[in-house]
């Protein structure tokens, strides 16, 4: 435990286990109004929760590095030639310049400096509004869960034989990139990463039991994507589940009707899941459940068993993203302070995946509308005749958009470079129930990217121009 700053007040209105981008904004907030707030973690490193250590901002670095090299590369077409391998110490090095820039007002002392109490140490509830941090007791009136989740990892199959083991942890302490790399694993983490080091000189082959990479997207955004990868050199065995590791080097994998095939390795990326971070909190103690699956009852209000004590964050077992757990926090926040409790809602959720092409998909999918029997249209347009498209090379875009009866937009995916930002002004009509027509009458710039979205609602408009009404224009202008 840190022994720099032991408070005198042992009781806090709110209690925060967790410095990850939920927890934070809590106890930003808590502090902000002039309430006592502390907030624990393991220790200084880990103040930033696993977006600043090892996930968003170092993966986010990665890429964008990857994406020079690339584009350097593509620059032979028109005449410029690049040679030589990456230095991976150098971009190892870029990563970690990222993560010390932000964690200069990310740690405990400026924390501190700001009027927070800030404990470092292993948090364990012994009572229902009650938690111990090395030798000393602490009590809130509310206590905030936002311990986060940590990788998945393999277990038997051989995996103690294999030289080099890496997960979106490990990543950045490896000395140098591997010549060929094994993914296990085509979901966003495993996807991203995959192409970052293809794109910095790794041969990769992805391995995983789906029909499809990335499982939580339509299979033709998905098509899309692996198309462009494929395209890249990147190779693909869907449908395959890892047997066992025979040697530092070789695995075996086996598909659903047994064909068995051997993959040859200098290092093995895992990426098969998270898994969340309840462990050792002495759950128990304060009255908190889990499920058969061993994840916290959370009930619509993000309360635990325990009304005393909430969740935010990838431990509350919804949605895995910072912002998610931003989502989180502005729900709690609300809840803590108004007599109208308001249930935490998904309805509203955006994710990328920031591949290139990106991945954006936000608001209700196909299979909820479904689920809730609601009346939709689906407007799909092809970035084929957009002019930025075809200026900057993307034309096998695709965007898909779910529309309601009243021109509302419901949700939708859209793959393409940049599509997440492409994506931004559809996620603000479909939080503020602007219909589709609206981004119609805007003016966009020509050539912008975000005309794609005009185009979009110039189809849907299009569609209103019913045979009735073109025979009402006719003869008003008559």
């Amino acid at each position: 435990m840190d022994k720099t700053l032991i408070p005198d007040r042992q009781r806090f209105d709110v209690i925060v286990i967790g410095a990850g981008s939920g927890g934070l904004n809590i106890a930003a907030f808590i502090n902000r109004v002039g309430l006592t707030v502390l907030l624990i973690d393991k220790d200084d490193a880990a103040i930033g929760g696993d977006c600043l250590n090892f996930g968003c901002v170092p993966s986010k670095a990665l890429i964008h590095v990857a994406r020079e090299v690339a584009a350097a590369r593509r620059a032979a077409a028109y005449g410029i030639t690049v040679s030589g391998a990456v230095d991976w110490k150098r971009v190892r090095a870029r990563v970690l310049e990222t993560q010390t820039l932000i964690r200069e007002h990310e740690n405990a002392a400026w924390f501190r400096s700001k009027g927070m109490t800030v404990v470092l140490g292993e948090a364990t509830f012994i009572g229902r509004n009650s938690v111990r941090v090395g030798d000393h007791e602490y009590t809130g009136k509310r206590i905030v869960l936002a311990t986060g989740s940590r990788p998945r990892t393999i277990t038997g199959q051989g995996i103690e034989r294999v030289a080099r083991v890496l997960n979106n942890e490990s990543l950045f302490t490896m000395e140098e990139l591997p010549r060929r790399l094994l993914v296990l694993g085509a979901g966003p983490i495993g996807i991203e990463n995959a192409q970052a080091l293809g794109q910095l000189g790794s041969q990769v082959v992805v391995v995983d039991p789906g029909k499809q990479i990335l499982g939580k997207e339509g299979s033709d955004m998905a098509a899309i994507v692996q198309e462009q990868l494929e395209a890249e050199g990147m190779q693909f065995h869907l449908g395959y589940r890892l047997k066992e590791f025979t040697g530092p080097g070789t695995g075996v994998v086996v598909s659903e009707a047994g064909e068995e095939m051997t993959i040859e390795f200098d290092a093995v990326f895992v990426a098969i899941g998270r898994v969340l971070n309840t462990e050792g909190l002495g759950l128990d103690a304060a009255g908190i459940k889990v499920d058969e699956r061993g994840k916290l009852v959370v009930d619509r209000y993000l309360r635990t068993t325990n009304r005393r004590v909430v969740v935010c964050g990838d431990v509350a077992g919804n949605f895995q993203f910072t912002h998610a757990a931003e989502m989180h926090a502005g729900t709690i926040i609300r809840n803590l302070f108004s007599p109208l409790k308001k249930p935490f809602s998904g309805d509203h959720i955006s994710w990328v995946t920031y591949t290139t092409p990106e991945v954006a998909t936000f608001g209700l999918s196909a299979a909820q509308l479904a689920e809730r029997g609601i009346v939709h249209e689906v407007l799909v347009t092809d970035f084929l005749e957009d002019d930025r498209a075809i200026t900057d090379d993307y034309r096998y875009g695709k965007q898909k958009l779910f529309i309601g009866p009243k021109g509302e937009i419901l949700g939708g995916t859209m793959v393409a470079p940049g599509a997440g930002e492409l994506m931004q002004e559809l996620v603000l009509a479909r939080a503020k129930g602007f219909p589709l027509s609206a981004l119609f009458s805007k003016t966009y710039a020509y050539p912008t990217a975000t005309r794609i979205n005009k185009r979009s609602a110039g189809t849907y408009v299009a569609r209103q121009l019913t045979p009735w009404r073109k025979r009402l224009l006719r003869f008003l202008f008559r």
